[in-house]
């Protein structure tokens, strides 16, 4: 029987195949099998036996030249590679140099690449280059040693070196300078040696190779050195155990690394100084961090912290290998699997290593590194705080529920308001289709719609409801109508998925057959009518109206395949026929410029028109089947937008300028009966409907323009049932310790809302953008668009001052957690800061600090002395408030603790962009943090809220998430106990308050 015999591999022999023979040979190298088999007895022997697990695998351009992972004196014949990917002249192909710019002592970072199959743009080499350069906005511009500008890969040539900068000024300087420790191209590489200067080996390079992982490497091993005196200062650097250097003057170019002078010792996170090369082979080779300081004392640890070991005297301690005892390694670090590429770097420390305070441990805070995201095409990096919370990526237990829906949707819409059988009011505002039942001050909420509710209507059995909505993004978002129960709020039908382009115009059931038909007009440019039979979700047929601005349409009470259609000059009738197609008669025709706004039905089926001109046109038909024009009469100043034809006869109009309510006694060739007329403050007329339908009692619901609901009747005047912002809704505060908020907005109202009630609205003459409570809860700040200041007494909403701050918004204002001071950012960038007295009702101007670019969000430090804005770009900066000044290191703020967080960017949000189970199409607008720090609202361009848990740190952060906007999100705001929290946006002003349960 044949057997294998190992014998000692010789110097530079030549690789050679093994031979399979029926004698025994001696091979230069065992070669591994697939499979574990038993070892023989030569491999039993001590001399063939690891002394620890293998390192785990690395990159090929992470791999130090030189690099050995077996003992010195034998350097083993490497076999064949077994797979093409594996030798290294599959990738070898380019190999490029990158400096970092403006720092001529940086080492450089070399690539290999192929084009094509490595990198296959520009924007992937600048997603390498950010991971790899500490550069402030990550990597986004490459330079040629001349200063010229590459665009594309085919411009980085073979050999050469280029310059990476985060900004479009490049600096020129001595990049790749010899100066004893930085060599040009002598970063990590992948050849069999350290690359020399002159006849000194290399001692230290960066490196982002991944750790060793339980190998012992006795020619080099990567390492975390961290500056003793100021902790931001930290690199991770590949350091040459075979360097002839001595070890003091490696010690010197660590610390030239990390920007310090004169740096003399080197000590473990326990406190142990280490004095040799021996001892970072033998006694600390499974410690990957390491303090450098230029004295002999401990490591600067954090507050609270202590060495677990004592730091023995320099005189009594000695070099040799017993004087410190070695670092316990335990099974988790013997048996890490090496991981992927794709993963966060992370330092790997046995457990020994871990120095615990409370909740937090020094590990957790070393293994986090800065937090880069990519936002509007640009690179972001966002730096850890030493100590904060847990970072849990699991959803949290608490999920939105719609507890209210403030206001209603008037402003832009037509026909939107009806009487239930319950006596409840239907309409809609944004997504949501709301049911509001006075009595008992409630409301139901239909939210099976996933855009904004373009146009809805009534069943004639007053128990279902057909709605049409707008088309969004992607494939959820397509426009399409539903019918659903009054009752159940359960979807019955849904139809004309992808049929719509833009949205649904109008929806209309059918009279005649107890509503089975259904037509919807499409909002697209050829306003294509068709018509539904909805219980089977069959189309009857469709075609083309060609009409720009089609306001409306409508089945005949007395005949369901005749449609009437009607807009901008346009009046149309259609018959529909039994093939599906449609013969069309034009009443009104191009070029007429009368916009028809409204349509009723006399009871004999005379058809009575309203226009955008004031006029209320009646037509008939002859013995012939031709329209003719019976009467015509001027009811309104300019347009009317409403009819309603009552059961008696009487023809109720509204008009949307005069604000007028108008009666005509049809019976009587419409005699004027009476009229009425709104406030200024409530509105004009936008929709009308009898409070109990069916009755002559005459008592009717009216919704405004400005996005009121009256109630009452021509004999007597008409109250508010129902107030809302009708222009855009940015400003939200809340009471600091009650469940109160307040809203101000662009139409000039300053509202205060406890509950589902109205408090008080008062006018202001300024369009607001922005909103801040005292944290005395007694006044209110709004920040106006012409740039003033107003201060209101927020019990009783009276006017207390106007402050001329400059003539731009001011975007975002807050008070400090003390309350006596106000800082303003404004659209200029500048940030404003008023002194203030009298509990929130005396406020002086102090200082002000210079910016350059629009401000939107502002918060203030738990301290009162910093403050973070972000700018229009999403740009995170910090302001000094003692020094008057921009802070221009993030590093030095990231450990500021902060009174709120409203800001969208920084480290503990930035799970909310580079979130992996939603894509980053859209923009986030609003966020806020909870009272108790441990939830994140956040809402973004496209109508989403999202609930996180804080903070929110992980691109696998779970959460929970509702639609109800279209549009952005201006605001969110949780309130003082964090039972509810309160949100706006979208085109409506939509305000809408939220109650957290749990999930």
């Amino acid at each position: 029987m044949s057997r294998r015999v190992l014998t000692k591999r010789q110097p530079r022999q030549p690789r050679l195949r093994p031979q399979v023979t029926a004698e025994p040979v001696a091979a230069p190298e065992p070669q591994p099998d697939p499979e574990p088999q038993p070892p023989s007895d030569d491999e039993k022997s001590p001399d063939w036996r690891p002394s620890r697990p293998p390192s785990p695998p690395q990159r090929p351009d992470d791999v130090s030249e030189g690099s050995e992972t077996t003992r010195p004196n034998l350097r083993p014949d490497r076999p064949e590679p077994a797979s093409r990917y594996a030798n290294l002249n599959y990738w070898k192909a380019r190999r490029v140099t990158f400096y970092r710019n403006g720092d001529p002592f940086h080492p450089g970072v070399e690539f290999r690449f192929k084009l094509g199959r490595d990198l296959v743009s520009m924007d992937a080499l600048l997603d390498r280059l950010s991971e790899r350069l500490e550069l402030p906005r990550g990597a986004r511009f490459i330079f040629g040693m001349d200063g010229d500008r590459k665009y594309r890969l085919e411009e980085l040539e073979d050999g050469a070196s280029y310059v990476v900068s985060s900004y479009k000024t490049f600096k020129a300087a001595s990049y790749g300078k010899k100066n004893g420790m930085w060599y040009a191209g002598g970063t990590v590489t992948g050849a069999s040696g350290w690359s020399r200067a002159g006849t000194r080996k290399q001692s230290v390079a960066e490196s982002d190779a991944p750790p060793p992982g339980g190998g012992k490497n006795t020619s080099g091993r990567v390492i975390r050195i961290i500056n003793n005196m100021d902790h931001s200062i930290q690199c991770r650097v590949l350091l040459n155990l075979r360097t002839t250097q001595p070890f003091e003057e490696v010690l010197e170019d660590l610390g030239q690394v990390l920007k310090m002078s004169g740096a003399k010792r080197m000590y473990t996170i326990t406190g142990q100084e280490v004095r040799s090369f021996s001892q970072l082979r033998n006694e600390f080779a499974d410690v990957e961090t390491f303090y450098l300081g230029t004295a002999m004392v401990a490591p600067a640890l954090s507050p609270g912290i202590s060495a677990p070991l004592p730091i023995e005297s320099p005189i009594r301690r000695s070099r040799s290998r017993g004087a410190v005892a070695a670092m316990p390694v335990s099974e988790d670090t013997r048996g890490r699997r090496a991981r992927s590429k794709s993963r966060p770097r992370v330092l790997y420390a046995p457990e020994g290593e871990i120095v615990r305070n409370s909740d937090y441990t020094l590990l957790e805070v070393l293994k986090e590194e800065p937090m880069r995201v990519t936002i509007r095409g640009l690179r972001r990096t966002f730096y850890p705080p030493i100590h904060h919370a847990p970072i849990d990526s699991s959803p949290p237990d608490k999920k939105m529920q719609l507890e209210w829906v403030y206001g209603y949707r008037g402003a832009d819409s037509r026909r939107n308001l009806w009487v239930l059988p319950t006596g409840e009011l239907l309409y809609y505002v944004a997504a949501v289709a709301v049911m509001y039942d006075r009595d008992e001050e409630s409301q139901r909420h239909y939210m099976g719609h996933t855009e904004d509710i373009q146009c809805m209507e009534l069943h004639p059995s007053r128990e279902l409801v057909a709605s049409g909505q707008r088309a969004g993004r992607g494939r959820r978002a397509q426009a399409h109508v539903r019918i659903w129960s009054t009752d159940t709020l359960q979807t019955l039908h849904v139809f004309g998925m992808a049929e719509f382009e833009a949205g649904v115009a109008a929806v209309a059931f059918s009279q005649l057959n107890g509503g089975s038909y259904v037509l919807a007009v499409d909002a697209g440019r050829e306003s294509i009518l068709s018509v539904w039979q909805w219980q089977w979700g069959h189309l009857l047929g469709k075609v083309a109206t060609l009409q720009e601005e089609l306001t409306g349409a409508a089945f005949h009470p007395l005949d369901d395949n005749l449609l009437i259609t009607h807009g901008k000059g346009h009046l149309a009738f259609w018959n529909r026929r039994k093939d599906g197609f449609f013969e069309r008669t034009d009443i009104i025709k191009p070029p007429a410029r009368t916009q028809v706004t409204a349509l009723q039905f006399e009871q004999d089926g005379d058809v009575v028109t309203a226009d955008s001109d004031g006029f209320i046109t009646i037509y008939s038909v002859d013995s012939d089947g031709a329209y003719f024009v019976r009467m015509e009469f001027e009811a309104h100043i300019k347009g009317i937008s409403s009819l309603v034809m009552l059961s008696e006869g009487t023809l109720i109009s509204g008009g949307e300028k005069d604000r007028k309510i108008a009666a005509w006694d049809s019976l009587q060739n419409y005699k004027r009966i009476t009229e009425t007329k709104l406030t200024e403050s409530a509105g004009g007329v936008r929709s009308i409907y009898p409070q109990r339908p069916g009755r002559n009692d005459g008592n009717l619901y009216i919704g405004t323009t400005k996005n009121n609901i009256m109630e009452g009747s021509l004999q007597r005047r008409f109250n508010q049932v129902i107030f809302g912002h009708h222009r855009p809704l940015m400003g939200i505060a809340v009471h600091p310790d009650d469940e109160m908020f307040a809203t101000a907005g662009h139409d000039k109202n300053i509202a205060l809302w406890k509950g589902h009630k109205l408090i008080f609205a008062t006018q202001v003459g300024y369009e607001c953008v922005s909103l801040a409570w005292h944290p005395g809860g007694g006044a209110l700040a709004a920040g106006s668009t012409e740039g003033h200041l107003v201060i209101l007494n927020a019990d009783a909403g009276a006017h207390v001052a106007t402050l001329r701050v400059c003539g731009s918004p001011l975007n975002c204002l807050q008070y400090n957690s003390a309350g006596d001071v106000l800082a303003i950012g404004s659209q200029n960038g500048s940030i404003y800061l008023f002194r203030v007295s009298r509990d929130g009702f005396s406020y002086k101007k102090s200082n002000k600090i210079r910016g350059a670019q629009p401000l939107v969000q502002l918060d203030w430090s738990l301290d009162g002395v910093y403050l973070q804005t972000v700018t229009a770009d999403y740009d995170l900066s910090f302001w000094d408030i003692k020094a008057l000044s921009p802070e221009k290191s993030p590093i030095a703020m990231k450990d500021v603790k902060w009174f709120t967080y409203n800001s969208t960017v920084g480290f503990l949000v930035s799970g909310m962009w580079n979130n992996r189970f939603y894509p980053m199409t859209s923009l986030i607008t609003a966020a806020s943090r909870s009272a108790a720090h441990d939830l994140l609202i956040s809402g973004d361009s496209d109508g989403y809220l999202r609930l996180f848990r804080y903070p929110c740190a992980s691109p696998k952060a779970e959460y929970n998430e509702v639609k109800a906007y279209t549009g952005s999100i201006y605001s969110a705001r949780f309130l003082f106990n964090d039972r509810c929290l309160v949100t706006s946006g979208g085109s409506d002003a939509a305000l809408m308050l939220w109650e957290l349960v749990d999930d």
